[in-house]
This record gives structure tokens, C-alpha cells and sequence, in this order.
């Protein structure tokens, strides 16, 4: 056990590690292309992060106990479907189709009319809320403006109510992204645990680790590249144009270039598919 604690905390940096490479990068990149905020940024990384270590353990997880093992055209197509999803990532941040969805599919949608903050109290606690007045003279009672919370409730924290402000296509879209990006890395994750830790239940351990690390890893990459976007957004609107259009080439340009090196180069659409897990 000695020995085999220090393998699981590497695990953790391993996982922060495995946020960076290129092609989680791209992805998250594209993503937060049109964020205007940093708080928004890291909740993207968080449910990219989890969609990703869902992926990981489950598919890991039974390739370690029950020792699956992975056709090559199989490992080949999911792969691919990283190619495929970078591609179609490019194509709805390009098209501005990204745009369009991050308006009409929301958790909170927001309604016309003057912004207003006064505090007032639920459950004998006191904290002040924006709210909307649709007119001049109307002014709703707190209990009808509070969207944080019902009458009888303890007001939401930080996180519930950073999450009601994202789009409902916010959140799906990081939480698919990354169960895609943790198939295609699920069967050399576990490979590399098992040539590493012979019990098959610590190596189940390190991959739970492990994914805490890429979902730490990925909340502080998707926060740092939020950064420019966010300043662009706020002062230079044609330079935030130009680097959200930026990202969805990059991300389509990866994106072809992942589909011919599975599809071509490794033999995915030829008679004698080549694959090694990486």
C-alpha cells in the first residue's frame, strides 16, 4: 500500500496533465470561443471534465476487471468520432449556429424590461437579487422576483446560481464533448494503469484520481482561454469576432486532420486498420 499511494496521487497530476493535450484543448477552446464570462469558463471545464471521467471509469473500469479487449476497428471508430466532433464544433461556431442555440436554449431565460436590485429576506435571511420590472410602475413583491429560490427555501449558492445563468446547450454541449474525448482515451488509460498497478481494484482507484485531475486540469485551461475572449468581448467586439472565428477554423482544420490519419493512415476505411492506444 506504501508504494502504491504515491502511484495514486500521481494519478491526480497525470489527469491535470491529460487536460492539455491538443485536441481537449481545441475543443474547449471552440467552446468558450463566445463566453463573456470567467465564472461561466470554469463550469464549462467542470462539465467537460466530468463527461470525460464518466467515459474513462466506466469504459476503464470494465477493460480492468473483466480484461475487455478492443478490436482495432473498434478503437479506430472511437477515435474518429474525436475528428468528428472537433469538425462539427468548427462548423456551429463558424456558421454562428453556436451562437443562435446559446441564445434559445436556456436554464434561465431572461425577460425585457428595467433592471432593479433592492435586498429583501427568505428564511430569515437577508441578500439582494436584480429583478425586472416589465414596466415603470409595476414593482413585484420579492417573493415573485427571487428566481434563486421558492419562499420556503435557503437562498442558492455561487454555483447554483452561476448555473442558472448558462444556456441549457452550455451545459450539454462541454458534458457530450468530453464523454466523446474520455471513449476515445478510456482503453489506453486503463492499459497504462494495468501495466502499473497489478490490483485491479487500486488500479479502479487511480482512475477515479485520475479524472479528478483532468477535471481540475480542464477548469483552469478553460478559464485561462476564456481570458482573451472575455477582454476581447467586453472592449474590442471585431478582434473577438476575429479569434472566435479563429477557433472554429482550428477547430475543423484538427478536426479533418484526426479524421484522415484514423480514417487513411491508420486503415479505419481500408482493409488493414492499424491501432495502438494512446
Amino acid at each position: 500500500m506504501i508504494t502504491l499511494l504515491p502511484i495514486i496521487f500521481l494519478g491526480f497530476f497525470l489527469g491535470m496533465r491529460h487536460a492539455t493535450d491538443p485536441d481537449h484543448v481545441v475543443a474547449v477552446a471552440t467552446i468558450v470561443s463566445r463566453q463573456r464570462s470567467l465564472k461561466h469558463a470554469w463550469l464549462i471545464g467542470l462539465f467537460w471534465g466530468v463527461g470525460h471521467t464518466l467515459t474513462i471509469f466506466l469504459v476503464g473500469a470494465a477493460i480492468i476487471l473483466f480484461s475487455l479487449v478492443i478490436p482495432p476497428r473498434v478503437g479506430l471508430t472511437m477515435e474518429l468520432s474525436v475528428g468528428l466532433m472537433l469538425i462539427i464544433l468548427g462548423i456551429l461556431n463558424l456558421t454562428g449556429i453556436m451562437s443562435w442555440i446559446n441564445q434559445n436554449l436556456r436554464l434561465a431565460p431572461s425577460r425585457e424590461g428595467i433592471l432593479h436590485s433592492h435586498p429583501h429576506s427568505h428564511g430569515g435571511l437577508v441578500h439582494t437579487h436584480s429583478h425586472v420590472h416589465l414596466s415603470p410602475d409595476e414593482h413585484p413583491t420579492a417573493t415573485s422576483v427571487c428566481r434563486d429560490h421558492d419562499p420556503v427555501a435557503p437562498p442558492r449558492g455561487p454555483f447554483g446560481r452561476a448555473l442558472g445563468h448558462l444556456g441549457l446547450y452550455q451545459v450539454l454541449r462541454p458534458l457530450a464533448v468530453g464523454v466523446v474525448h474520455g471513449l476515445a482515451g478510456s482503453a489506453a488509460v486503463a492499459l497504462l494503469v494495468l501495466t502499473t498497478i497489478r490490483n485491479p481494484y487500486w488500479a479502479v482507484a487511480y482512475l477515479m484520481v485520475f479524472g479528478g485531475g483532468t477535471i481540475a486540469g480542464m477548469m483552469l485551461i478553460t478559464a485561462a482561454i476564456a481570458v482573451p475572449f472575455v477582454y476581447s468581448g467586453q472592449r474590442f467586439a471585431r478582434l473577438n469576432r476575429s479569434l472566435a472565428m479563429a477557433s472554429g477554423l482550428l477547430s475543423l482544420g484538427f478536426g479533418l486532420f484526426i479524421a484522415y490519419q484514423i480514417g487513411f493512415v491508420n486503415g479505419l476505411f481500408t482493409g488493414n486498420p492499424q491501432w495502438t492506444p494512446r
